[in-house]
């Protein structure tokens, strides 16, 4: 399916990668080539996106940028970003596929469904390319990570906040790459539960992400944030069991969890029916390929009148990926950090016909302009006043590890 998509200037590729996670629908789902799109970077954009929705009555495929917090609060984002994906794209597929277990399901617009059951069939799988070795430098130094990790504590003891999600830009600007490739690598290498493979044009997201930002199906949301990270110890299982009680007994860890939990509620609350938003499971341990993470989930009922996008404003940018209280935290990212954060820590995913909706957050990432040769990724972690700056500097680390190593052949 991916091969054959991949031919396309726009494509959208949804991979569970084999979790069977009760709250996903499908295997894989893919939508290629654009019958119509929206893609716009300021200016009533939600607006724009309901008005596409409801036009298009159909399935509509994209990603909403983080820096449409500017549209949501009284912000601005003023860094630079070399990937320049829009704020916002969605596109109305001519095609898309579902596969669910040994069943793939076809819909396509002004084509026969058997012409293209035999052209993803009879696809070749693309020829491996040379092992990659690029060279990955970063924003920031140890030093100068820790120095602002020191500078965002002191904003908590102030009482600006209490917890900020910061993160930092690993980056080479004459990168080139064969992103099919270099995808379906890090799939093999850290294989997570909301990866993506996302074309537009020139630009690429290969994601390999376990979290999912929001979900709606009827008039069901849930949301299920990531707050926690330890390494995982393949070799040996006393170890690996020991790290996987280290985290789920962590007081910082468990105490990070619940106040993205408050946060995630009450940002459900403001579009749900009163008294529906509940927390469904407070702090699991899952286990990923490299780490343990703990993630919660919290759901809510919504009236069938609410517009998508009056969900999506009321709970993006994902309070993960931001920190508490949210207005002031984005204010101190974009003071702090070096990057404008673009497509890292947004969303893609699917509406579907019916105004379902599906969509991960981007984060284990890479963000790739095929044209100025611009290849990112970011990674982050959650501080708070007890948090030691060099343990959250390590973390950032870990979680770079997949990408770096696929990076590096």
């Amino acid at each position: 399916m991916l091969d054959w998509a991949n031919q396309f200037s726009i494509c959208c590729f949804l991979d569970d990668n084999q979790y069977r996670l009760r709250e996903h629908s499908f295997e894989c789902l893919l939508a290629v080539n654009a019958q119509s799109v929206l893609h716009t970077t300021q200016g009533k954009v939600f607006e724009q996106l309901q008005a596409f929705i409801d036009k298009s009555n159909d399935w509509c495929f994209g990603h909403l940028g983080y820096d449409l917090k500017n549209e949501i609060e009284t912000l601005q984002s003023d860094n630079a970003d070399p990937v320049e994906f829009d704020d916002i794209f969605f596109f109305v597929p001519e095609i898309v596929l579902i596969l669910r277990s040994n069943e793939l399901l076809i819909g396509v617009k002004g084509q026969e469904h058997a012409s293209v059951a035999r052209a993803v069939f009879n696809r070749l799988p693309a020829t491996p390319s040379t092992p990659l070795q690029i060279e990955i430098k970063s924003r920031f130094s140890r030093n100068a990570y820790i120095n602002t990790v020191r500078e965002l504590q002191q904003h908590i003891l102030q009482g600006n906040c209490y917890e900020i999600n910061f993160c930092q830009e690993f980056y080479n600007d004459h990168a080139v790459i064969n992103p099919l490739q270099v995808y379906m690598a890090l799939s093999k290498e850290s294989p997570n539960p909301f990866s993506c493979y996302y074309k537009l044009e020139d630009k690429y997201l290969l994601c390999a992400s376990p979290e999912r930002y929001l979900r709606k199906k009827g008039n069901r949301l849930i949301s299920q944030p990531i707050k926690g990270t330890i390494r995982r110890n393949n070799k040996r299982a006393e170890a690996d069991a020991f790290n996987r009680e280290t985290l789920q007994h962590s007081s910082k860890e468990r105490s990070e969890n619940i106040m993205i939990v408050d946060l995630v509620r009450n940002d459900l609350a403001k579009v749900c029916i009163e008294g529906s938003v509940k927390v469904d499971e407070l702090m699991g341990i899952y286990a990923f390929p490299q780490v343990y993470q703990m993630i919660s989930t919290i759901s809510g009922e919504v009236a069938h009148t609410v517009p998508v996008t009056n969900i999506v404003k009321a709970t993006f940018p994902m309070g993960s990926m931001t920190g508490a209280p949210k207005k002031r935290v984005m204010e101190l990212i974009e003071q702090y950090e070096q990057t404008k954060r673009g497509l890292f820590s947004g969303a893609v995913g699917y509406i579907s016909p019916v105004q379902d909706m599906d969509f991960n957050v981007v984060i284990r990432s890479i963000l790739y302009n095929a044209s100025n040769r611009y290849l990112s990724f970011q990674t982050g972690s959650a501080i708070t006043y007890y948090s030691r700056a060099e343990d959250e500097y390590e973390e950032c680390l870990l979680k770079a590890e997949a990408i770096k190593k696929v990076l590096n052949g």
